[in-house]
């Protein structure tokens, strides 16, 4: 990833991390907390924690 596109992809995943049922997410195969979103123009799959307030990032794909 170049520079630029960490910075934006970090400030964005932190917007994520606030929000991670929002910010145009959306579950996966009907599981609640099985997710995934563009953030900064990178496709991301991840999985929400509610118990201990976790995001895991389990895929990021990007050009």
């Amino acid at each position: 990833m170049s520079p630029e596109l960490r910075a934006r992809f970090d400030g964005a995943m932190r917007d994520l991390a606030a929000d991670p049922y929002g910010c145009g997410s959306a579950p996966i195969g009907g599981e609640r907390d099985r997710r995934d979103a563009t953030v900064a123009g990178v496709a991301v799959r991840y999985y929400v924690s509610r118990g201990v307030l976790t995001v895991t990032v389990a895929r990021i794909v990007f050009y």
